[in-house]
């Protein structure tokens, strides 16, 4: 297999967000190519994109994000809660979306909830689990697994709980970087650690067994030190992390420690490496102007492997969510990360874990 035959996996998009506010999206169409955002239909198949983990965020409103200067860095406050119905709201119409993108796209899209489609659109049907393209003439379809990042769309009681999973959602991130009725998301500050606050709720932990019993993956980015450890505490599932960096190499408070990276691996989980430029610079510095070699992003790949193993790290990009790299640029630099593994030591076995068999074990042990 080639690497043009692998078709990947990435851990984190916020591709929806852009196409569901005009604002932010400029209107732009999924099936066309643009130069706005990081993600389309046609730049997914360029870079032979199978499948990825689409998120639903629910922004703030009015709110201004002020990221204030430190000496040593900057620190921002937490934005405030969002209220649960408008969140609902928003998140069912975005939701909605997708399966309007899907059903529009002629099977070039799939909304997917179950492993074995999952699989169907990343590896062929002939039974060889080590090829990667789909089955049929040119590339398959982009499975599109729903994911919630920040759980306010969730009743306290998770009393729609079971209509989200009804929806496709299968991966729920309980906090984002702010407080919610499950948790308290971590605040950004560079130089700093996870440790910003507290962790889970009673109702938080009572989301994540119910995800546990219905099979939805658990999402630890943005959580807190403490929000981790409760999570670790409880869920009978491997940990996931979709996006995220090295804290040894990137001293960011949403980056994760070396505690944090042993329990993951202990878990049988995995980190999805962000592209995201102020969470992989050792600087902290988020300046497009300013470039950042693919090198950088595979130093946190490597750290991960390199302490933990191979088999539990992964690609978790941030499309369309943050400043990705200039190196990587939007998704049609996707192979060239893949180049770039290979360069450093990576061979053939290393690089499918890490583009795409790590999160297809993870997901499967998860669901089934």
């Amino acid at each position: 297999m080639t690497d043009a035959d692998l078709r990947l996996f990435d851990g984190h998009n916020d591709t929806l967000l852009d196409l569901h506010i005009d604002e932010t999206g400029t209107g732009r169409s999924f099936f066309e190519r643009g130069e706005a955002g990081h993600l389309d239909l046609p730049r997914a198949h360029e870079a032979n994109l199978g499948a990825g983990l689409f998120a639903v965020f629910v922004p703030n409103e009015d709110y201004e994000y002020e990221r204030r200067e430190t000496d040593e860095g900057y620190e921002m406050d937490l934005p405030p809660a969002v209220d649960h119905e408008r969140a609902k709201s928003f998140t069912y119409d975005a939701l909605a979306r997708l399966h309007r993108i899907a059903a529009e796209s002629d099977g070039a899209v799939r909304v997917v909830g179950e492993y074995a489609d999952l699989e169907a659109c990343l590896v062929p049907d002939d039974g060889d689990e080590r090829a990667g393209t789909a089955a049929g003439d040119g590339p398959g379809p982009l499975a599109a697994v729903p994911h919630l990042e920040g759980a306010e769309a969730v009743a306290p009681d998770l009393s729609n709980l079971d209509f989200l999973y009804a929806a496709g959602v299968r991966s729920v991130g309980p906090v984002w970087s702010r407080p919610n009725a499950f948790g308290h998301g971590v605040r950004s500050e560079y130089p700093g650690t996870p440790d910003t606050g507290p962790g889970l709720t009673a109702a938080g932990r009572d989301l994540v067994r119910a995800c546990n019993d219905r099979g939805i993956l658990v999402d630890l980015a943005h959580a807190t030190a403490a929000g981790f450890d409760d999570v670790a505490d409880l869920s009978e599932d491997p940990l996931v992390v979709s996006h995220a960096g090295v804290h040894d190499i990137c001293p960011v408070s949403r980056n994760l420690t070396d505690r944090q990276l042993d329990a993951v691996a202990d878990s049988g989980g995995l980190v999805g490496v962000t592209f995201a430029t102020g969470h992989l610079r050792p600087d902290g510095e988020n300046d497009p102007e300013d470039p950042t070699p693919i090198s950088t992003l595979v130093d946190h790949v490597e750290y991960v492997a390199d302490r933990v193993g191979v088999e539990h790290v992964a690609l978790g990009s941030d499309f369309d969510g943050a400043t990705v790299i200039d190196s990587v640029g939007d998704a049609t630099g996707l192979p060239d990360v893949i180049r770039e593994l290979r360069d450093r030591r990576f061979g053939d076995e290393a690089v499918r874990a890490i583009a795409r068999d790590n999160w297809l074990r993870v997901i499967r042990e998860t669901w089934e």
